[in-house]
């Protein structure tokens, strides 16, 4: 297939409908999106480092990758059977589970660079 800009066009109208079907569907990901919203405006705030703005940026684009492909799963997960079936189970566990770990991860990062900021006032 050769390379086609209308295609690669396409492409991000497709994922951007992907975000959509995200925050329309997924109640985590209002809570994501608004925790995203509060850091960015923290670290305008506190004026954090651009090293700082790198792990921040990074660790919340973690979070909205967990939760996309976590949602992916349950959704394929959900169209092949709604039955209770323990290895889809496992499969949605485990998907959970990363954006878990990634929450977990991005606040840790937000307690690290935040906190100084917090306790001094800037």
């Amino acid at each position: 297939m050769t390379f086609s800009v209308s295609r690669r066009l396409a492409s991000f109208v497709q994922a951007f409908r992907g975000a959509r079907v995200l925050l329309v569907s997924q109640h985590n990901a209002w809570i994501h999106l608004t925790a995203a919203v509060l850091v960015i405006a923290l670290g305008f705030v506190f004026n954090i480092s651009p090293g700082e703005w790198i792990a921040v940026i990074l660790s919340m684009g973690m979070v909205w990758c967990a939760e996309g492909v976590n949602t992916a799963i349950e959704l394929l997960a959900d169209e092949i059977s709604l039955e209770q079936r323990e290895r889809i189970g496992k499969a949605k566990d485990v998907a959970a589970f990363a954006v878990l770990a990634a929450a977990i991860t991005a606040a840790c990062v937000g307690v690290i660079v935040f906190g100084r900021h917090l306790l001094t006032g800037g």
